[in-house]
Parts: structure tokens; C-alpha cells; sequence
């Protein structure tokens, strides 16, 4: 009785939740604006709501990484790697790969250090906590700029990159989130470690690292070719359906609770692969596969941004405002710096990049839902753990209100969808 008492209680929840989400999706519309915050909007209502109608959410720290690794992020990787065109991801590979791992590393390291300097608190904000804020916002997610981009006049090349670029983008970050946690949580067990002992923790990691990123990769590879295989061998609309949903969640789950690499690499494998080897279907049985993914995306990403404004709170403004606005600074700076340190590079293993792309590259590398996600799921172990958020809420919120609202004046320049189209032509 008390396991089912249990059930109807989660059933509960997520309808709260789902509800929630649904208004956010309607202010949205009402308001004009981006899905993210509209979906935010309404989880501060229904926050607001919670002690009036007696209800819980049933959201605690301790079971939110479970929740946000295992049921969302799954979900969010493979669209978006489902959703990449194969042979322009191909053309693009070399910059992307570029922008998402030694840009990733530039990005993190930048605000890490500007954050770590701009608080100057080294016992409540110490160095592992500045590399762990600057992990999370080096995780960009501009799905409203790419949205503008697609109901605009620019080229599927752009569109490719700034995408493409996403996605590796947040893979890379995740991993390196999932190592450097791992760091910050032995160095509050040990106690506080010396600068030098969490250095030395971290050159023992690098094989582990080597390992789980890769092994991901491999993983991913495997499971692609098989959800291939299996979906041309039933040759069903809602088969096919029912295998990718699969392939998504059960690569993410074999690759971490089973081989124990990176079930994030996993996942983005096997969603590209998959997709490469079912192109030449995309337009018979598979012709729904993407509606399904745009839709289970939304909704997952309007959860996200439900939980945010259920867990926002006036105080984090009010107490770590200062901390916020370095945060901002910092997450803008070290995405510009990284963005124009390395795309002159891109020409030497791949098409050049234009100069108006790396303007909308640097403005439009919007947080969100993924840097939401990361910074929900960490642990309360860690002190900081609330700087860390109103942190990173604060970039959030600035990348929602300024820069996804002024994307699309710099995407209305003439310069980006000319540049956009010769680059398609050329390549």
C-alpha cells in the first residue's frame, strides 16, 4: 500500500510540474517571448502557490543529479544530435571540435579565474569552486538564437556550426563537471586540501578522464550502428520511435552504471551515428522521428527552467548580487576572448570563419538549460554549493532578459545571412 501510495504521490508531482511547465509555455506566448522564460516565470508561481495549497514538489538535492543525468539530459543530447545535418556536421568538424574542447578548457579556466579574483574570498569561494562555476558556464545553449536563425535567411552552414558547436560544447563540459565535482567533493572530505594536493588530484585523474572519454565515444559508436540496424530491420514509424527513445536513454544508462565511461559522450555518439546511418530514411518511416525529438525536448527543457524558478529564491539576489554580476562579466568576457582567440585558427582544419559568425558565436553563446542542470545537480556537501547557483542563475537570467532578446538585431545584419549564403556556396 505504501509503495503505492508512493507511486500516486510522483504521479502527482510530475503533473504539477507538467502544468506548470504548460503555463510557462502559455506566457511565453502571451508575452512574446522565449519559451526558457516564460517556463521560468512559472515556476515562481507555482513556488509561490506551494504553501497555499499544502503540496511538495518531492525535488530534494539529493536526488536531483539522478534526476537531471539519467531522465533530462539523455533526452536534450540526443535531439540535438539528431537534430545536426551529417554531411554539413562533416564540413564543420574541425572548428567544432576546436570550440568545444581547447575552447572549453580556455572558457572554464577564464572565468574561473575571473570569478575567483573578482569575489576574493579564497575560504568560503576557494579555486576548486571558481574552476567548478567556470565548468558549468562553459556549457552554452543557444537554441533561441538557432531558432531566429532558421526562420531567418541564414545558411544551414551557420546554423551548423553555432549547433554543432553546442553540442560538443556541452558534452565536453559535462565531462569535465563530472571530474572536477569529483575533485571538489574529495578535497570537503579530506577536509579543505592544499592548492598543491587537489593539483596533484587532478593529475591522477587524467588517465580516468582519457578513459571515460573515449569509452564513451566507443560506446556510443556501438550503440548507434545497433539503433540503425534495428530500425531498418522493422522498418515501423512507431518502432522506430520506440528504438531511439531507447537508444537514448539505455546508452546513457550502459555507458555509466555498466562500463562506467561517459554516458553524455554516449549519448551525442550514438544520436549522431544513428543519424548518419538512417539519413537516406529521414523522409520515409522516419519522417516523424524529428517532430517526437523537438517535442520531448521542449518539454524536458521547459522542466528545467520550472525547477529553476521553483528553486529561485530573493535572497540570492540580495545576498550574492555582487557575486552575480562577476559571474555575468565573466561568463561574456571568457566566451568572447575564447571565441576570437581561436577562430582565426578554424582556417588551418576546416572553412574559415567570418567575421560577423564569430559576433554571433560570442553574443549568442547563450546559458541555459544545460548550465541549469549542472548547477542544480550539485551536491549540498559542497559549502558553496548556493554561491555556485545564485551564480549561475544570475548568468542565465542575463543571457534570457539581454542577450536572446538583442540576438536577433545582430542576427537582422545584413553582413550575417550575405556572409551565411557565400559560405554555403563556396563549401
Amino acid at each position: 500500500m505504501e509503495s503505492a501510495n508512493g507511486v500516486i504521490t510522483l504521479v502527482g508531482q510530475g503533473l504539477y510540474m507538467a502544468l506548470a511547465a504548460v503555463v510557462g509555455l502559455a506566457l511565453a506566448r502571451i508575452l512574446r517571448t522565449d519559451n526558457t522564460l516564460g517556463c521560468l516565470i512559472a515556476g515562481v508561481l507555482a513556488g509561490m502557490l506551494l504553501p497555499a495549497i499544502n503540496f511538495d514538489t518531492g525535488l530534494r538535492a539529493h536526488n536531483m543529479r539522478e534526476l537531471v543525468f539519467f531522465v533530462i539530459l539523455p533526452v536534450l543530447i540526443f535531439e540535438a544530435a539528431w537534430q545536426i545535418e551529417p554531411a554539413v556536421l562533416k564540413r564543420w568538424l574541425g572548428p567544432v571540435l576546436l570550440f568545444s574542447t581547447l575552447g572549453v578548457l580556455i572558457s572554464a579556466i577564464l572565468i574561473g579565474l575571473l570569478t575567483y579574483y573578482g569575489i576574493d574570498r579564497p575560504q568560503d569561494f576557494p579555486w576548486i569552486a571558481a574552476f567548478l562555476t567556470g565548468v558549468i558556464l562553459a556549457a552554452t545553449d543557444p537554441v533561441s538564437v538557432v531558432n531566429k536563425l532558421r526562420t531567418g535567411e541564414s545558411g544551414e552552414d551557420l546554423i551548423t556550426l553555432v549547433e554543432g558547436e553546442s553540442l560538443f560544447n556541452d558534452a565536453a563540459a559535462i565531462v569535465l563537471y563530472s571530474l572536477t565535482l569529483g575533485v571538489a567533493l574529495h578535497t570537503v572530505m579530506e577536509g579543505g586540501a592544499s592548492t598543491g594536493d587537489a593539483l596533484e588530484g587532478y593529475g591522477a585523474v587524467t588517465v580516468y578522464f582519457l578513459a571515460t572519454f573515449f569509452g564513451g565515444l566507443a560506446v556510443g559508436l556501438v550503440c548507434g550502428l545497433l539503433t540503425a540496424i534495428v530500425v531498418l530491420f522493422l522498418r515501423s514509424a512507431g518502432a522506430a520511435l520506440v528504438v531511439l527513445l531507447l537508444a537514448a536513454f539505455g546508452s546513457f544508462y550502459l555507458a555509466e552504471r555498466m562500463v562506467h565511461v561517459s554516458g553524455i559522450l554516449a549519448v551525442m555518439t550514438c544520436g549522431i551515428v544513428a543519424r548518419a546511418c538512417l539519413r537516406e530514411q529521414r523522409d520515409t518511416f522516419l519522417a516523424h522521428a524529428a517532430p517526437t525529438w523537438e517535442w520531448l525536448s521542449l518539454m524536458f527543457s521547459a522542466l528545467i527552467f520550472v525547477i529553476m524558478g521553483l528553486v529561485i529564491t530573493w535572497e540570492m539576489f540580495s545576498e550574492r548580487w555582487l557575486a552575480m554580476i562577476i559571474a555575468v562579466a565573466a561568463a561574456v568576457g571568457a566566451r568572447a576572448l575564447t571565441i576570437f582567440m581561436l577562430a582565426p585558427a578554424a582556417r588551418f582544419i576546416g572553412p574559415p570563419i567570418p567575421k560577423e559568425w564569430r559576433l554571433v558565436m560570442g553574443w549568442g553563446g547563450l546559458r541555459g538549460v544545460v548550465a541549469v542542470a549542472l548547477v542544480l545537480s550539485l551536491p549540498e556537501e559542497l559549502p558553496y554549493w548556493w554561491t555556485i547557483q545564485s551564480m549561475v542563475f544570475g548568468v542565465v537570467l542575463f543571457s534570457l532578459l539581454v542577450q536572446g532578446t538583442t540576438c536577433r538585431w545582430l542576427l537582422n545584419k545584413p553582413a550575417v545571412g550575405a556572409t551565411s549564403s557565400e559560405s554555403s556556396k563556396d563549401t
